[in-house]
């Protein structure tokens, strides 16, 4: 008979986990409530809220919303959306998350310095286009730049100061990889300043998942199609276990690729719920003791 173990590590990080229980106190009292965006890059939980009455909305659509409750979530908003909600009379539900909100205050505190100098050049290692990172440039009123790979960091101007940061949920190595780049390249006298602001709730689930997968036959990793931190710790797994597969659900579930396994781990993003993650590993018992 097959063990099936389920990460224990695996699952929302603090921010969502927050954001999700902000979302569920008022579902409870209303039976309705806005949200901008999705709230965490994970289908099935949304489409879970959904059924609760969560309704996600665009930032087109907050344009034309007024005097109701919008949720933001823990990935962060630009000063505009709080200037959208002030002018429309929006209540505000704010979920976003501690880590974020911290980076968000120290970029807009370098960007808008008053010391008489040109205003910084403010770099960003993420995602473009992400949530978090549009919420992060916001902050120098869209005049940071935004470097998704050590590939781009000829956008940077080297003979300016460099303020670098990193979108919270990004690779610490490939951070440093880049931080060690910029200063072979930064001309003389020319101020570099780097500031690890990589969530480490989120990049200590590394060396833990890279663990996990190493002592299982088979890793069914659970998330969403849409999760930057679902595809980073899904390359990890595979990089430890070369027999790791990606899945949104049970459905993505290949039964061939369960024979003869006797040891089969199920491990997921921080936007993967332990519902879903139970629910894959149901699945997998059922197949397993069919195969049996």
């Amino acid at each position: 008979m097959a063990i099936i173990e389920i990460d224990k590590g695996s699952g929302f990080c603090f921010g969502v986990t927050t954001a999700i229980s902000k979302a569920e106190e008022e579902l409870n009292k209303t039976g309705h409530l806005y949200c901008l965006g999705d709230i965490v890059h994970n289908t099935a939980e949304v489409d879970r809220l959904a059924n609760c009455g969560l309704e996600t909305i665009t930032h087109e659509q907050l344009e034309q919303l007024h005097d109701v409750k919008v949720l933001l979530r823990a990935h962060g908003e630009p000063p505009e959306t709080y200037e959208t909600a002030r002018r429309n009379r929006i209540e505000i539900i704010d979920a976003t998350c501690p880590v974020v909100l911290k980076l968000q205050q120290r970029i807009h505190a370098t960007y808008h310095a008053d010391d008489g100098q040109a205003q910084p050049q403010i770099v960003i290692y993420g995602k473009r286009g992400h949530a978090e990172v549009l919420g992060l440039v916001g902050q120098t009123q869209g005049h940071a730049t935004v470097i998704e790979h050590i590939d781009e960091i000829d956008k940077i101007d080297y003979t300016r100061d460099i303020y670098l940061y990193s979108q919270t949920t990004k690779s610490v190595q490939e951070f440093g990889r880049i931080v060690e780049e910029i200063k072979r390249r930064v001309q003389p006298g020319v101020t570099f300043r780097s500031f690890d602001t990589i969530c480490r709730s989120v990049a200590n689930r590394i060396p833990q998942i890279r663990e996990f997968a190493s002592r299982h036959e088979l890793i069914l990793f659970v998330s969403g199609a849409k999760s930057s931190n679902g595809r980073i710790l899904f390359a990890e797994c595979l990089d430890a276990n070369a027999d790791s597969h990606l899945v949104s659900s049970e459905a993505d579930i290949d039964p061939a690729w369960l024979q003869g396994k006797q040891r089969i781990g199920i491990c997921g993003a921080t936007s993967t719920p332990r519902w879903l993650m139970q629910r894959v590993s149901d699945t997998v018992q059922q197949l397993t003791d069919n195969q049996n």
